[in-house]
């Protein structure tokens, strides 16, 4: 007979409440997308007010001062509650369901944007061989179209991979943004997007239930078979219910290539007497706040159901936009403080940045820092850049330190630029000079580089000389 004991067990999960999912949501807008959302939410929602000019010039004053880097350590803040398990009083009571993700208009393409954070986050050389071929086999819609074993036969074979690697970098793809991505069925699709909620949300494991085997019932709409083969309650169906509708089934959808029509920067930088200041943009963004005279009504009265449900909607949706504005302030902080040598004297003291340093130093995932940064844009003395722009692998110098890979790029399109016309330089030729610089960068890595800049080979260069 086997022995039964107690054991217990300390761990850190990411858990996402439902205000948590309309913060990302709302994080992830760019700021014209943002101002139409909360125009239409002033117009649906009585309980939201617009604050008069007189009350937000009160609140920027007391909050909104500008932020100053200056080289010293950054305080993490209350990242915790924000991005850890849900406070008290947090779980979900009904309503709609708010979605995580909102399409994503931005250049990159599906498989872009995946690659992007493979190479940013913490996966190792083999895992990101591996995630690229699996990237490479996700559709449109963002599901894995190849057998795991077919895949397999398409790694090179003398690395010797093998099917528990290629499953377990899945599942570590399974983490990216956006949610849902990779899965093999709609079941496991919506399962994965179920797990990101808070585990203490009562309705999630039914939902998770119902995900994995009681599908075809849901679509068939046979909710009294459904609710007795698994002997719960109707109020109890509906709640889970309500969590499944609120997953995407088709997520790689939201990252929709096009071309940004219309860029306003997130957040300003700019130096003043000898300090990096950074300012998150809210001009054009109406300040919203709760309607407290329609809100003290309510106090004692256990009717008006629709108003209770628009009140709490306006309390998470002001929640919402103070994380926004945290959360941009802090990541562009980070960014500031790390690229100080990048804003002095350019691309070529570029300092290599990854997805996992951020989000270390703030307490976040990488998943989050990478909703952060997408089509997110900063405003500094050396032009308007997208967040992303600050980010990229390292190469190793001779002396140990690393080197960016865009501040390499810089210095591959200097020395072309000053090249001698008639004897430009091949790509085997700036490798060595590189090399005598002590960057150990291989000549395939400079052409696929100069190839990223749109620079012709050296022949075609001297042809036109």
């Amino acid at each position: 007979m086997a022995k039964l004991s107690l054991q217990l067990k300390l761990g850190q999960q990411l858990t996402m409440t439902p205000q948590l999912q309309q913060a990302i949501r709302l994080l992830q807008m760019p700021v014209l997308e943002l101002n139409t959302q909360l125009a239409e939410a002033l117009e649906e929602n009585v309980m939201l007010e617009q604050a008069e000019p007189a009350d937000s010039a009160d609140a920027d004053s007391a909050g909104d001062t500008p932020e100053i880097v200056d080289g010293g350590e950054l305080e993490r803040g209350d990242w915790e509650d924000i991005y850890g398990n849900g406070r008290k009083g947090d779980s979900y009571t009904g309503g709609e369901q708010p979605q995580i993700d909102i399409p994503d208009t931005s250049s990159d393409s599906l498989q872009e944007h995946l690659l992007w954070q493979l190479q940013m986050d913490d996966f190792s050389p083999r895992e990101a061989a591996i995630g690229e071929a699996l990237v490479d086999a996700i559709n449109d819609d963002g599901y894995l179209q190849a057998n795991l074993e077919e895949l397999l036969q398409t790694l090179p074979h003398a690395a010797n991979f093998t099917l528990s690697e290629v499953e377990k970098v899945l599942h570590k793809l399974h983490t990216l943004d956006p949610a849902g991505i990779g899965a093999r069925d709609l079941s496991e699709c919506i399962g994965i997007q179920l797990r990101q909620l808070d585990s203490t949300e009562p309705a999630r494991e039914l939902a998770l239930r119902i995900a994995a085997n009681e599908l075809d019932m849901l679509a068939a709409q046979d909710l009294s078979s459904m609710r007795r083969k698994l002997g719960v309650s109707d109020d109890e169906l509906d709640a889970a219910i309500l969590l499944i509708r609120g997953c995407n089934p088709k997520p790689g959808t939201i990252i929709q290539p096009g071309n940004t029509q219309y860029v306003v920067p997130d957040v300003y930088v700019r130096k003043q007497d000898g300090q990096w200041i950074v300012e998150v943009n809210r001009g054009g963004s109406p300040q919203l706040r709760v309607n407290q005279a329609y809100a003290n009504m309510l106090r004692g009265n256990n009717n008006h159901s629709t108003l209770r449900g628009q009140l709490q909607e306006a309390r998470w949706l002001v929640r919402s936009l103070e994380i926004r504005h945290e959360t941009l302030m802090k990541v562009a902080m980070s960014i500031v403080e790390r690229q100080v040598d990048f804003l002095e004297h350019g691309e070529e003291q570029m300092k290599p940045m990854i997805l996992k340093d951020i989000a270390e130093m703030l307490g976040m995932h990488e998943s989050t820092i990478s909703r952060v940064t997408t089509n997110k844009f900063m405003h500094t003395p050396r032009g308007v850049f997208e967040f992303k722009y600050f980010f990229s692998s390292q190469l190793q110098a001779d002396d140990g330190t690393g080197q960016s890979s865009t501040a390499i790029r810089a210095r591959i399109k200097r020395m072309i630029g000053a090249e001698n016309p008639e004897k430009p330089l091949s790509d085997s030729k700036i490798a060595k000079m590189l090399s005598d610089q002590g960057v150990q960068v291989a000549r395939r890595t400079v052409a696929k580089y100069r190839e990223a800049m749109q620079i012709a080979p050296s022949n075609e260069r001297k042809q036109r000389a």
